[in-house]
């Protein structure tokens, strides 16, 4: 797929003030810090249409971006260790899921998680509730620039072996690097056949 325009639509708080859902959406969440905007950028080929911070917590409303006048990629405000207070931590997650499960044209979530780390509780449970709310997703492993292809490796094994106690198959996943490109045609290649299958069930 080639990114001919991308363009900032709306933001918002509530998913009813979101655009019409008259196109394929893929929204992209994850831990504060993990690296959403970069890698937005990165698939996008611009370099401020996600505004990236060095402040974990930065987004914090529903960011609509236009992809070809064809398809929404919405940024939605991370989870984890953003410096947020409790109350705001519970009004981001009350935004987050209600637009997650009223979404009729949300095809696929796109949750992004620090392939550095050893597997987070949170991101686990965040996959968990996906799942059990019949929400399709990818993993998006992020900044795989940064580790060698053994620590990569072991990473992801840890994460398949954490999960496989209640999952009977691995989800769907990619390696990205916002630095090197690493995965970009991989997840457009993704989205461009979603694309073809949401026309044609339409």
């Amino acid at each position: 797929m080639i990114i001919r325009s991308a363009d900032f639509i709306s933001s918002n708080v509530l998913a009813e003030k979101c655009p019409a859902p008259d196109k394929p959406e893929y929204a992209f969440i994850g831990r504060s810090n993990v690296g959403k905007s970069s890698l937005i950028n990165m698939l996008c080929g611009k370099t401020k249409l996600a505004h990236v911070s060095g402040r974990p917590g930065k987004t914090q409303v529903i960011n609509h971006f236009l992809i070809n006048g064809q398809w929404y990629l919405v940024d939605l405000p991370g989870y984890g260790f953003a410096k947020v207070s409790k109350e705001m931590r519970e009004k981001f997650d009350k935004m987050i899921r209600g637009y997650l499960v009223r979404r009729s044209n949300l095809v696929c979530v796109f949750l992004l998680v620090d392939s550095r780390l050893e597997p987070q509780m949170n991101d686990i449970a965040f996959m968990e509730w996906l799942a059990e709310s019949q929400i399709p997703f990818a993993i998006l492993f992020t900044k795989c620039d940064k580790s060698s292809s053994n620590v990569l490796n072991k990473s992801i094994a840890a994460y398949k072996k954490t999960m496989q106690e209640s999952w009977d198959e691995f989800p769907m996943y990619f390696l990205t690097s916002a630095e090197t490109k690493k995965g970009r045609d991989e997840v457009l290649q993704l989205v461009d056949e979603t694309n073809k299958l949401w026309k044609t069930e339409m």
